[in-house]
């Protein structure tokens, strides 16, 4: 290795002495420039066959309906992965299989940041009685929580895929 690189990496390696806690932006999307992501996303039913899905506006995916989901962190395993999704967007833990109900390969021809994906969509489970808190946030805002007996049109493009479970 040339020392102009092997100085770049240490560089990296002191930003960043523990990537199982998080990585900066600016190194999490050079990484998404290099390689694949794997990310999780939760399927989350209830007994009378709704769709859990949050509102999105981002300049990432685009602003519409989508499954809550979030891209798996070094050393993490997938079930703390989706634990954490559950908690960060639903605000509650789920029920859910541990084996991916689909796996699906998205490559984003269009763009380089955040263009390769490995998603895996896992069923889930929460009560029939589960009323979204929404802390605070209105209908329309990034993270609104609502139940879907249906797919909705405006579901964000990269979940399109997904059409067939809801």
């Amino acid at each position: 290795m040339n020392d102009a690189l092997a100085n770049a990496v240490q560089t990296l390696v002191d930003a960043v002495p523990d990537p199982t806690a998080g990585l900066p932006d600016e190194i999490f999307y050079y990484i998404s420039r290099t390689t694949p992501l794997i990310n999780v996303d939760l399927l989350i039913k209830d007994a009378a066959g709704r769709t859990l899905l949050a509102w999105r506006d981002d300049v990432h995916a685009g602003t519409g309906w989508h499954i809550p989901g979030g891209i798996v962190r070094f050393k993490e395993s997938i079930d703390e992965r989706i634990r954490q999704v559950a908690l960060r967007e639903v605000g509650i833990m789920v029920d859910f299989d541990h084996d991916p109900l689909a796996i699906n390969e998205m490559i984003h021809r269009d763009r380089d940041l955040r263009g390769h994906f490995i998603s895996l969509l896992y069923n889930c489970r929460l009560a029939a009685a589960f009323v979204p808190e929404n802390r605070g946030l209105m209908p329309g805002d990034a993270g609104y929580l609502a139940w879907h007996d249906a797919y909705p049109e405006n579901m964000i493009a990269y979940h399109h895929v997904y059409r067939k479970y809801i």
